[in-house]
């Protein structure tokens, strides 16, 4: 008998874990994406590997942050003047007809007709996007690497309530001249100890610029045999360590 209550309970429970897991997770809530395109010297995106690379990433982010009206994307240049390069700026205006009336007939077709003029939107900004991503930038603001400067981009983003996703396509070789600032490119840190040191040093002056809790994903532009002195970890671990202690609720390399 206390066998079978006991089979019985463990039965509920994993039918209880298996509802769990299988619970979709839906929102309404409007994606504000930003991206963050590295036109300096150090990154070429006529590179076979680098476009590849950038070209299917920015169509992943589109296929998965415009999903309702109001999702937003804005693209930034990233060079010695990142806060003032905003590139692009586009709002998806596609809205889905109110059908909490209407007959099932009529709501499969408010819905094809939503999701064909949502994916006509998608393919648009996605041009738009990849327009700017070959875009050369052959002025002086090539020579140096604002990553900091992108920062309150992000705390004006933030101002919105809405979700904020962040994507850099950049070395993250910060490399700028004058008193407190890093170049990364021609100083990195010597080890993941003084990555973190640094790191903490510089969250400190830099929350001065609130920018909540997004999600940040590093798009790195080196291919996978690269060596350490390329892609070097010490770099990766300063901005890891970084956004962390600004509040960035997530950091993904790529």
């Amino acid at each position: 008998m206390k066998q079978l209550l006991m089979t019985g309970l463990i039965g509920l429970a994993l039918l209880g874990c298996s509802s769990e897991k299988e619970k979709p997770v839906q929102t309404d809530e409007p994606t504000y994406t930003l991206i963050f395109i590295d036109k300096s010297v150090s990154v070429n995106v006529n590179q076979a590997f680098v476009n590849q690379k950038y070209t299917q990433e920015i169509s992943n982010l589109i296929e998965a942050n415009l999903h309702t009206k109001g999702d937003k994307v804005e693209v930034y240049f990233i060079h010695d003047n990142t806060s003032k390069a905003r590139a692009l700026s586009q709002s998806v205006r596609s809205e889905m007809d109110d059908v909490s009336n209407a007959s099932p007939t009529d709501r499969e077709a408010a819905q094809a007709a939503f999701d064909l003029s949502l994916q006509r939107e998608k393919t648009m900004i996605r041009q738009r996007v990849l327009q700017q991503l070959t875009r050369q930038n052959s002025s002086l603001s090539n020579q140096r690497t604002d990553i900091w400067a992108s920062l309150p981009v992000i705390a004006k983003a933030n101002e919105s309530g809405m979700l904020v996703k962040v994507y850099y396509l950049s070395d993250m070789l910060e490399s700028m001249q004058g008193t407190g600032r890093r170049d990364l490119h021609e100083n990195p840190p010597r080890d993941d100890a003084q990555a973190e040191e640094w790191a903490k040093a510089d969250a400190g002056k830099l929350k001065q610029y609130t920018i909540g809790s997004p999600e940040v994903t590093m798009v790195l532009p080196f291919e996978p045999n690269a060596s350490a002195k390329v892609n070097n970890p010490t770099v990766t671990h300063y901005w890891q360590t970084l956004f962390s202690e600004l509040g960035v609720s997530s950091v993904e390399e790529q």
